[in-house]
C-alpha cells in the first residue's frame, strides 16, 4: 500500500553490503597480485603446486562483485511517512 505522504530512500553508501564488498574486493586484489608476483617453488612445495594467493584472491574478487551487484539489485529501502497536517514524520504503519 502506496500513499502519496510517504518517503522512499535508500540506504545508499551505508549499506553493509558496499562496505564488504570493498572490503573482500581490496583483500582480493592484493592477495592476487602477491599470487602473481610472489609464488615461489617453496611456497609451490607447501601448497602440492597450487598457487593458493592467487586462487584465493581471485574467489574474494568474485564474492566482492556478487556483494556490490547484490546492494545495487536489491537495495534496502528505508520508507518514511510525514503527517499531512503538521509536516513531521510520524511512526510507519506495521500492519
Amino acid at each position: 500500500m502506496s500513499n502519496s505522504n510517504e518517503l522512499t530512500k535508500t540506504a545508499g553508501a551505508f549499506d553493509i553490503r558496499n562496505f564488504i564488498g570493498v572490503l573482500l574486493g581490496i583483500f582480493g586484489i592484493v592477495l592476487t597480485i602477491a599470487g602473481i608476483v610472489d609464488f615461489t617453488p617453496d611456497e609451490a612445495e607447501r601448497t602440492g603446486g597450487i598457487d593458493a594467493n592467487l586462487w584465493t584472491g581471485i574467489g574474494l574478487i568474485i564474492a566482492a562483485v556478487l556483494f556490490l551487484a547484490w546492494a545495487k539489485v536489491r537495495p534496502i529501502r528505508i520508507v518514511k511517512t510525514t503527517d499531512d497536517v503538521t509536516g513531521t514524520e510520524a511512526a510507519p504503519d506495521n500492519d
